[in-house]
């Protein structure tokens, strides 16, 4: 998908929401259980009851590396089914994949060519040629982290440097050059919504995403008013277990859909 295309859902939908498919066999309702893929029959009722509010969707890819064989086999039932039921709706593969040569290849291409995600996140510590095996690709997306929400990310990222920059800073200073902003977008955690003036200075027209919005804290209001970018508004909010998990009961569907509805209510307003 590319950059207009994306924009067009956002502006269609009046939303700028991702949800985050980080599905957990320990928490799904029990009733699925029994069903032949219970991973994959979650994630389908979840993307049919929220697929009118959100513009994109982020499986989390430790949650099916963690059942091995079926759990690949579920993701990959996952991104057909959005790519042919939901072609207008933008695919993230949270990988945070950041290896360099032929290792970094293969990996941009399970992703990008065998399993058609639109986009990747990707990690930048071990510098360009750990970013350029997932650019040039038509219409596919680099997404770099760059400050992200855990409390742990200023052991590093906050670090100053000799420059005087923090850490992310050079980050996004440096790969930034690498490629434009119809190709790469950026991580940038909710719960550091403090940082996102000064990040739009450095970077004002990438898309960023941005996770922690609901069970991590991160407020929907102080992304919108504060990440907005200077043209095509430049963000996807992913908001995962506070959408996914709105009920663990037979309901699990419907309330999935109603706190989804919430989300885009609160970003309409901005938009």
């Amino acid at each position: 998908m590319n950059r207009q295309e994306l924009i067009a859902q956002i502006k269609k939908k009046k939303s700028v929401l991702c949800v985050g498919l980080d599905t957990d066999l320990s928490r799904i309702p029990k009733h699925l259980l029994a069903t032949e893929d219970p991973i994959f029959e979650f994630n389908k009722a979840i993307i049919d009851a929220t697929n009118s509010y959100a513009v994109a969707y982020k499986p989390n890819l430790a949650f099916y590396e963690a059942e091995g064989l079926a759990g690949w086999k579920s993701l990959e039932k996952t991104i057909e089914y959005l790519n042919a039921y939901y072609p207008d709706l933008f695919s993230i593969a949270d990988a945070k994949r950041g290896d360099i040569g032929n290792t970094g290849k293969r990996y941009a291409q399970a992703f990008f060519n065998r399993l058609n995600f639109d986009s990747i996140t990707v990690a930048p510590y071990m510098g360009r040629d750990s970013i350029e095996p997932f650019l040039g690709y038509p219409s596919k997306w680099a997404i770099v982290l760059a400050l992200t929400s855990n409390p742990g990310g200023a052991d590093f990222q906050l670090q100053k440097l000799a420059s005087s920059n923090s850490l992310y800073q050079e980050v996004l200073a440096q790969t930034s050059s690498w490629a434009s902003e119809e190709e790469m977008m950026y991580v940038v955690g909710a719960t550091k919504s403090e940082f996102l003036i000064e990040i739009r200075k450095q970077i004002p027209n990438h898309f960023l995403l941005v996770p922690g919005v609901g069970a991590q804290g991160g407020s929907v209001a102080d992304v919108m008013e504060h990440g907005q970018g200077s043209k095509d508004i430049g963000l996807l909010i992913n908001s995962s277990r506070g959408v996914i998990y709105a009920s663990e009961g037979a309901d699990f569907a419907d309330a999935a859909g109603q706190e989804a509805k919430k989300l885009q209510e609160q970003m309409a307003i901005y938009l």
